[in-house]
């Protein structure tokens, strides 16, 4: 049995199957989206989305959605949906799903009286180019497909409207056309394995809703162009493959191709598979070589810090040291770029957030665990070392070392942290001054830093960073544990944040910690009694005041959200690991049980990954981005450590 199947009652359900998005991606940052019934539900969904760098930095929607109509004895059944105003639902193609797998690669099965026709869709991996093979399964009488595409070439952040601009011309290519509606764009290329008739008939189909936008307190209404259908005879036991893409392609070889690009797909046939496929879709390699980790899909691109507190999870839990080196040079290329104060060559968002150094010397870290001191010494020693250097010396423009030991950050008009929501141009939770998890990845760099500076021999360097390592220990004791057993979130002078909030979870969870075993228990406990959920820790305790676990409604309302009680998994990846280091193989059983709360979102929200985010309230769905790295990283890392911690004696 599939591990990613879908029944007809799940499928004609449609309160069940707009809810499952499906995600599909390449190497260049392009991607095709949609639900399982292929209606869009959000602007960001479409058949073939790629990045227009021409144009703008953002990845732009060339073609929506292609309608399928299977044709017999005259009569016609369009196995599409569009969702349009006043909830209504054409030409509902939904109806005769019979089932849906994904295991593999997405697999839809529809039924039409006599007719079996199975739809299989695939993204190319090194090309922008989707590939859809039709395959007619049954039929007792001769069957023609109908194809119509609808396009809209625009941003993932705009919408389309009938307009006088958009240009109808094409150009009649190998079994298909290409076209451009607007200057600026690339060609779209819609091929078939197969000679078919293309028959011209513009129109724009007006006001399809996206109700996923309508609930985001968007617009959420558009027009799309068709410029009109292809079709072509199909006989039993055939099959034909579509292709749309920026560039031509020989059609003769669309089969073969379409053979080799699912022979290098892993199976999702459990929970592991379906996450280390997942790892890879936030791969992205530029035209330059260069390597990166995309933040999310469907609007995220390469963030500093999701890349340095992703990349171990998405690299090293799945045994591919070599993707980690890869990223890590581009990584380090501009981080070092940064503290240079040179101009960044590399596609790398928010280098400057204060924290950033000192994840990358967390992530060289989890590196040296995996790959061996030796290695970890040949190729990151002087980077871990330049880092620490430079915030000793007082060289970020945001991080500041105080002379007791701990380090100091302004976020009082601009966010700082991972807790970055703003509204009216402020954070909705500006924490300032000593930051706690700031300072525990200080301590712990300091500390790692020393044992490297120990392996090499450079005793006066592992001196004096042990010196400054037990000052920071001493004033973060002093500055964060308070008399309730848990860590202040942050204190500025006089003002000191008693909110229970999860990011005192890393003074336990990261290999050196500033704390007595005593203290850290301490910490557990209050993160299991008022943070956890079955997806990861929540942004803040329900007893805290502005407890606001539900991201929904409009963006304001959400901004207010955000990081008010939503649950993190990725969070849940540090809880776990402190609890396996204080308690041993005694947790294991907890840990795992643990993992079934992830293990459930596989098949329910974006098919095969983990959202962004939870209410952090029952039934906690899923909420914000469909796929987010740090989440997916954070899980297999746990996996990771459960794989040791259950060999341990």
């Amino acid at each position: 049995m599939s591990y990613l199947r879908f029944e007809k009652a799940v499928m004609t359900n449609l309160e069940e199957s707009l809810r499952r998005e499906l995600l599909r991606t390449n190497r260049s940052g392009a991607y095709s989206s949609s639900t399982l019934v292929d209606c869009n539900t959000r602007k960001y969904h479409g058949l073939l989305v790629v990045p227009v760098p021409e144009l703008d930095d953002n990845n732009h929607v060339l073609l929506s959605s292609l309608d399928c109509t299977v044709i017999q004895h005259g009569a016609e059944f369009n196995l599409g949906l569009h969702k349009y105003q006043g909830n209504n639902y054409s030409p509902k193609g939904h109806k005769y799903i019979r089932e849906f797998d994904c295991s593999l690669v997405p697999t839809t099965i529809y039924r039409v009286g006599g007719v079996v026709l199975k739809k299989e869709a695939i993204f190319q991996a090194y090309e922008d180019r989707i590939l859809i093979r039709y395959t007619l399964v049954d039929a007792h009488s001769a069957t023609t497909l109908r194809f119509r595409p609808f396009l809209a070439f625009r941003s993932v952040q705009a919408l389309t409207h009938e307009n006088s601009v958009a240009s109808r011309e094409y150009t009649e290519v190998e079994n298909g056309i290409k076209t451009c509606m607007y200057a600026g764009y690339p060609d779209l290329y819609m091929q078939f394995s197969k000679k078919n008739e293309f028959v011209f008939q513009p129109d724009w189909y007006r006001g399809i809703e996206y109700p996923k936008e309508q609930e985001r307190g968007y617009s959420s209404s558009e027009d799309l162009y068709v410029p009109g259908y292809f079709e072509m005879s199909i006989k039993k036991d055939e099959s034909i493959v579509f292709a749309a893409s920026t560039s031509a392609i020989k059609t003769r070889t669309l089969k073969s191709l379409f053979d080799q690009e699912i022979s290098l797909r892993t199976p999702r046939d459990n929970f592991y598979h379906c996450l280390v496929t997942a790892a890879h879709q936030f791969h992205n390699r530029e035209a330059d070589d260069t390597r990166y980790l995309l933040a999310g899909y469907p609007w995220y691109k390469c963030r500093a810090r999701d890349t340095f507190i992703a990349l171990p999870g998405l690299t090293l839990a799945i045994n591919e040291q070599d993707y980690f080196e890869l990223v890590m040079q581009t990584a380090e290329k501009g981080l070092r770029e940064f503290m240079e104060e040179k101009p960044l060559t590399v596609k790398i968002y928010e280098m400057e957030q204060p924290d950033v150094p000192l994840w990358a010397v967390w992530a060289v870290q989890q590196y040296a665990k995996y790959a061996g001191r030796d290695a970890c010494l040949q190729r990151y020693a002087k980077l871990v070392k330049d880092i620490v250097d430079y915030i000793e010396e007082g060289k970020h423009p945001n991080l500041e070392l105080h002379d007791n030991g701990l380090v100091y950050s302004n976020g009082r008009d601009k966010a700082v942290t991972w807790m970055n929501s703003t509204a009216n141009g402020r954070p909705v939770v500006p924490r300032s001054g000593y930051i706690v998890e700031f300072n525990a990845l200080w301590y712990n760099a300091l500390k790692f830093c020393a044992s490297l500076a120990q392996d090499q021999g450079d005793n006066a360097a592992q001196t004096h960073l042990e010196e400054l390592a037990q000052k920071t220990k001493q004033a973060f004791v002093d500055t964060f544990v308070n008399e309730y057993g848990y860590l202040l979130d942050y204190v500025d002078g006089n003002m000191m944040d008693w909110s229970v909030r999860p990011n005192m979870i890393f003074a336990v969870a990261l290999d050196y910690s500033p704390l007595t075993q005593q203290q850290m228990k301490s910490v557990v406990d209050i993160c299991t009694r008022e943070l956890l959920t079955p997806k990861g820790l929540r942004s803040l305790s329900p007893k805290s005041g502005g407890y606001n676990p539900m991201y929904v409604g409009p963006q304001t309302q959400r901004d207010y959200a955000y990081h008010q009680g939503t649950a993190w998994p990725w969070l849940g990846g540090f809880y776990m690991e402190a609890c396996l280091k204080l308690y041993k193989r005694t947790r294991l059983s907890f840990i795992e049980r643990q993992m079934v709360g992830y293990e459930d979102e596989i098949d329910y929200h974006a098919v095969g990954t983990i959202s962004e985010l939870f209410d952090g309230n029952p039934p906690f769905h899923g909420r914000g981005a469909m796929a987010f790295a740090m989440n997916v990283a954070e899980i297999l890392r746990t996996m990771k450590l459960l794989e040791k911690y259950s060999y341990q004696k």
